[in-house]
């Protein structure tokens, strides 16, 4: 199915009538007729913080998807699914901020979705203040709620905005230190259905444990017992990318024990996440500044797994561009 995009165009079939109202009479509203409509998302959140990523999943599953829905016609929307005749099984909307006004009747919508006994899941995405300026900066967008002033004012606007919803959702996943990989990874393994084994995304990350753990590894490694090429000053400028570093680490043989004890444990786990139907796995490789040891370690793995039929592999080092 397609994407909606901009601003869809739905004329309402009958004015919105606020879930309580609905509640106060004793019992819910049942379903306008047999729907073949089985899973209803509404997308919401942050501005910046991969609505439109999340909304690209579920239109690749075959969603009927719709991006910037105000709240008040995604009522309107699920009984159009409803009438007979229609074919949409599955659905997913986002509604945000860009909404202006309307987003804030957001939470009656999704009591009409309850009292319409709609199978429905809301969908929160955040991220920290940083990332969101960050990637706003990275773009070179405005904020919808400070079109004329600073990210960071817009982005505390919206969080005041946003408050009641998130206590609402379903799901809420921190997209901090995320890529988009790894967002898309973690949206199919939490709401789409496990098909046949299949191709497995296996994102190999580098990071530095002073500067926090990664938030959505599956599995991690602590390399800090190698060598570390930061006390050695013709080294510590460069990073794992270079060969000097990896030549150093090396030295006294336990890298390469190292790659042996662990490509055999991930060929083995791999495989299995594969027939288990698993559609995305992080393997996160830590060291003590996340520049050397780990993007070194992150690097080679890449090389060993890229051209493997089973697995859709990339890299992200975390760390490696930070300050020394």
């Amino acid at each position: 199915m397609g994407t909606i995009g901009a601003m869809a165009v739905i004329r309402p079939l009958r004015p919105l009538r606020a879930g309580l109202e609905r509640r106060a009479a004793g019992k819910a509203e049942r379903p306008l007729v047999s729907s073949r409509l089985q899973d209803f998302v509404v997308i919401t959140g942050f501005s910046g913080a991969g609505k439109s990523t999340a909304m690209n999943v579920f239109e690749d599953a075959g969603y009927f998807c719709v991006d910037n829905l105000p709240p008040e016609m995604i009522r309107s929307l699920v009984e159009l699914f409803m009438h007979e005749g229609s074919k949409v099984e599955r659905a997913a909307v986002v509604s945000d901020v860009r909404g202006g006004a309307y987003f804030e009747a957001l939470r009656a919508v999704v009591d009409d979705l309850d009292a319409l006994g709609v199978a429905h899941q809301l969908l929160f995405l955040e991220a920290s203040e940083q990332t969101l300026v960050t990637r706003y900066k990275e773009t070179r967008r405005r904020h919808p709620l400070a079109p004329d002033g600073s990210v960071a004012t817009g982005v505390a606007a919206e969080r005041s905005l946003l408050a009641p919803v998130r206590g609402r959702a379903d799901t809420v996943i921190d997209t901090t230190g995320m890529s988009a990989a790894m967002l898309r990874g973690k949206i199919a393994d939490e709401f789409l259905p496990h098909k046949a084994p299949g191709r497995l995304a296996v994102t190999f990350m580098s990071f530095g444990f002073k500067h926090g753990p990664p938030r959505e590894e599956d599995l991690a490694f602590d390399v800090r017992f190698l060598p570390n090429p930061h006390y050695e000053p013709e080294l510590r400028e460069l990073t794992g990318h270079d060969e000097r570093v990896v030549d150093y680490m090396g030295r006294d043989g336990r890298l390469e024990e190292l790659y042996e004890r662990l490509q055999g444990l991930l060929d083995f786990l791999l495989d299995q996440y594969v027939k288990e139907g698993k559609a995305h796995l992080v393997v996160a490789i830590g060291c003590t500044g996340g520049r050397h040891r780990s993007v070194a370690i992150a690097d080679h793995l890449v090389g060993r797994y890229r051209d493997a039929k089973d697995y859709l592999v990339e890299v992200v080092h975390r760390d490696v561009d930070r300050p020394i």
